[in-house]
């Protein structure tokens, strides 16, 4: 890991009150690829510890297709707020700043210019980010609990539904037109829990976590690869080496396509919220050496 020592900056928006996000005190400033960090084997580390890894709940990260940002949520483990934070990487240095409160689960889109939240989004603009926005009403429902929704750069979107038996549904863009979502197959919408879809920006696979018979303990990944024909392949656990006794959820894919991000929280508390759980990264390697297994026919 590439340092300086001199103070990591910690950027308030406007509207937002100083919360103590990050405690970093005088930790030494980063610079190089992927926040200075030392880039993992096929065993997984802790993304960032100090930075992005601190004492409160961080969650759910992404960078943007220049690799230049990286954003992921924080949840405060003192007042129980969460907010959306970003790491900008400015004259050669990454810089902190805190976006706004969290609203849904923040995902980046391929292009880098639209912020997923659930049934929301922001557009980028020239001064930051937009107001929050309306997918519409094929996504907008009462009805719905969406909590990720994820998009290919075909326009794919793959999203959670809390509220119906914690299913996945996707909905395509046809002729230029947004179909109807609809629900992925029964072996991947199976056990116990099934939510935070990833789809890979060219639509070739699908990654999400779910509670099943095979699992290692706690929630687990998943993996799907999509055949030529639009089906989906088997849905493939992504073994021990990810998955442990304890909680994990909410993969992601850098863009570059090297490293797989995933959370891992080893405690829920009994209000349902992870009082820890820190961003993990590892080689994406595990992801070829799976696609095999996961085209085989059932």
């Amino acid at each position: 890991m590439k340092v300086i020592f001199t103070p990591v900056l910690l950027l308030l928006s406007a509207c937002v009150v100083t919360d103590d996000n990050n405690n970093q005190g005088n930790l030494p400033a980063l610079e190089g690829p992927y926040l200075g960090q030392e880039p993992p084997s096929l065993i997984p580390q802790i993304f960032a510890p100090g930075y992005v890894a601190t004492r409160h709940r961080d969650y759910s990260g992404s960078f943007t297709p220049d690799m230049t940002e990286f954003y992921f949520s924080r949840r405060n483990v003192d007042t129980g707020k969460w907010w959306l934070v970003r790491f900008k990487l400015e004259n050669n240095l990454w810089q902190e700043s805190v976006v706004s409160p969290r609203v849904g689960r923040p995902t980046l889109a391929p292009d880098g210019n639209t912020m997923h939240l659930g049934s929301q989004y922001m557009t980028r603009t020239s001064s930051g980010w937009s107001t929050v926005k309306s997918l519409g009403k094929l996504f907008d429902r009462d009805d719905w609990g969406i909590m990720r929704l994820s998009s290919s750069i075909q326009g794919t979107y793959i999203f959670d539904d809390y509220k119906n038996h914690d299913v996945l549904r996707i909905s395509e863009m046809k002729n230029g037109q947004r179909q109807s979502p609809k629900l992925l197959p029964s072996h991947i919408n199976s056990g116990k829990w099934t939510a935070h879809p990833f789809i890979a920006a060219d639509g070739s696979y699908l990654i999400w976590d779910s509670e099943k018979a095979d699992g290692f303990g706690d929630k687990d990944l998943y993996i799907s690869f999509r055949h030529s024909d639009g089906s989906w392949g088997n849905a493939v656990n992504l073994g021990k080496t990810i998955n442990t006794k304890s909680m994990e959820a909410s993969a992601y894919v850098s863009p570059d396509g090297k490293y797989l991000f995933f959370n891992r929280s080893p405690l829920v508390d009994t209000e349902g919220e992870d009082p820890e759980g820190d961003i993990y990264w590892v080689n994406a390697q595990i992801i070829d050496q799976l696609k095999e297994k996961s085209l085989t026919p059932e």
